[in-house]
């Protein structure tokens, strides 16, 4: 690392010729990210990636501060809640515009929600509304939102680009080509182009000057985007450093010491990021069903070593199932989770009745300690999956890995074919986290654990329909001390959210929501 960062710039032959041509043209902001995504539709994806554009395209009803719990005005200027929680009452803002020029009404937020929640879209996330009634609007500019049941989790929701206000008209001519050939929103930017894997490129929205209140100025101060794709890690970093680019959040960990001694740049961390990696177990196959596999191998892998040697020491190790900046956070729950204790591992299993094999692999009532794990191909998955491996074959269980594809990995981890995987994910709280993959009827996905628990199912549900804020601490605080008693996870290690930025940048700050940096992009001005 110390060779390849040891100037100011690294060397632009890493540069294709495509990209040494394409310097960063005047009032054009660059972005440069890794992956792009299939669409850009909010109520028909769940991809961070989609996420990094449909944040500046559209707005939401509320915003998110930067701690990542405080709810701020976004489209609604105002809104109350009736004391049985279930009718939220949101004021618009008056003069918002989209991208068009059409005044945005009420009439809007109907349509995105009804949207949103249909049924026959096949959304993937859109449980998030929680159990909508009827959503309608009483005068142009202020809509009710009525429930079946109280959703304490409502306002946290409505701050993701899941909720971002589309237009009717536009999504009904371009049909299933709606965030693939075009997009109208109401947000700081508008769709121009995309050209899928290389460029997607938005304009200023004229008229935008609503942004939320955690910004210095609500209007955006750059009048061009280019969220451009390089899937390269090296290039991105030498793109940034010679002006060819200005901004990624895409950042290799083995470059972030380098890049802090490297005067052409900006790092900038925000602490407050909700995006971990972990391990699941299907707790209903043979092996993974028994409480003490899973116990032995949460003290048998050492996370700390993984994180040092995969992660270049720049994640968090895991110690528990929910961040502990998140929104209800239990550290009772926390302080459950097995630490690395490999002797106490071994001492688990055999009291469990597992024996050690002639082979090395533990046996218990003719059933050999081995099961096959699942992950997608990537530098980090494969690291840790080796990593796990070797723990696991020290206390006597053999793990087997298949890696895959990203383009088919979803469908295979859509099945029952495997008994672990690995997977990242963002979340906005403890109950974003545990409503998204521990509920019954979430199984086969995302609920991929096949955990099977009413109560867990009890407490869950009774912290979404919480209406005091105490009331659902307390609930799923208890349902993370289930979890961590159970072990149907593996925590490991929690992604860090770093922002790079080129020398013409100013005022550029990474906020975290879903994963994605600039959020609304505002307050980013450029020198030159």
């Amino acid at each position: 690392m110390a060779g390849l960062l040891s100037g100011s710039l690294l060397a632009l032959g890493a540069l294709p010729p495509a990209a040494q041509a394409q310097m960063a043209p005047k009032d054009t902001l660059v972005v440069l990210r890794e992956i792009d995504a299939d669409r850009y539709d909010p109520a028909r994806t769940s991809a961070t990636a989609a996420g990094e554009a449909l944040f500046l395209l559209t707005d939401t009803l509320v915003s998110l501060d930067w701690d990542q719990k405080t709810i701020r005005p976004g489209l609604a200027e105002s809104w109350t809640v009736s004391e049985d929680g279930k009718l939220y009452t949101f004021k618009l803002r008056r003069g918002v515009k989209f991208c068009d020029g059409k005044d945005f009404t009420a009439k809007d937020v109907v349509y995105t929600i009804n949207r949103f929640i249909d049924p026959a879209l096949r959304g993937p996330v859109r449980a998030r509304a929680g159990q909508v009634k009827e959503v309608r609007a009483t005068d142009d500019y202020t809509v009710e939102y009525e429930l079946q049941q109280p959703f304490s989790e409502l306002l946290l929701q409505l701050t993701q680009y899941f909720m971002g206000i589309v237009d009717q008209a536009t999504v009904e001519k371009l049909g299933d080509g709606f965030g693939v050939q075009g997009f109208n929103g109401v947000g700081p930017y508008c769709w121009a182009s995309w050209s899928p894997r290389q460029d997607m490129v938005l304009t200023k929205n004229p008229a935008y000057n609503w942004g939320p209140p955690i910004y210095q100025n609500p209007s955006p101060q750059v009048g061009r985007i280019i969220l451009r794709v390089i899937p390269e890690a090296n290039t991105r970093l030498a793109a940034v450093q010679s002006g060819q680019g200005d901004l990624t959040q895409w950042i290799p960990y083995f470059a972030l010491e380098g890049l802090k001694r490297v005067p052409t740049v900006k790092l900038q961390q925000q602490p407050n990021y909700f995006y971990d990696n972990f391990m699941g177990f299907k707790v209903d196959k043979p092996v993974m069903n028994d409480p003490a596999v899973r116990r032995a191998i949460n003290l048998a892998v050492n996370k700390e070593a993984i994180n040092k040697a995969v992660w270049f020491s720049a994640g968090e190790v895991a110690s528990s199932y929910v961040n502990p900046n998140a929104q209800d956070a239990s550290g009772e729950a926390a302080a459950k989770v097995p630490g690395f204790d490999p002797a106490a591992a071994r001492k688990v299993l055999d009291e469990a009745g597992w024996t050690m094999g002639s082979d090395g692999v533990r046996v218990k009532d003719g059933q050999r300690a081995t099961f096959l794990a699942y992950a997608i191909q990537h530098a980090y998955n494969n690291g840790m999956m080796q990593a796990i491996q070797a723990d696991l074959r020290r206390i006597g269980i053999e793990m087997r890995v298949q890696l895959w594809d990203a383009t088919v990995a979803w469908g295979k981890l859509a099945t029952q074919e495997f008994d672990a995987f690995i997977m990242s994910y963002p979340y906005a709280s403890a109950t974003d986290a545990l409503g998204l993959y521990f509920p019954s009827a979430s199984r086969p996905t995302p609920n991929r654990m096949n955990w099977n628990d009413a109560e867990t199912d009890r407490l869950i549900n009774a912290a979404r329909a919480a209406t005091a804020p105490e009331d659902r601490a307390k609930a799923i605080g208890e349902a993370q001390i289930l979890l961590s008693e159970q072990n149907p996870w593996l925590p490991l290690i929690r992604q860090p959210l770093w922002l790079m930025s080129g020398q013409r940048v100013e005022g550029a700050r990474p906020h975290g929501i879903y994963g994605a940096a600039l959020y609304k992009g505002l307050d980013i001005r450029l020198t030159r």
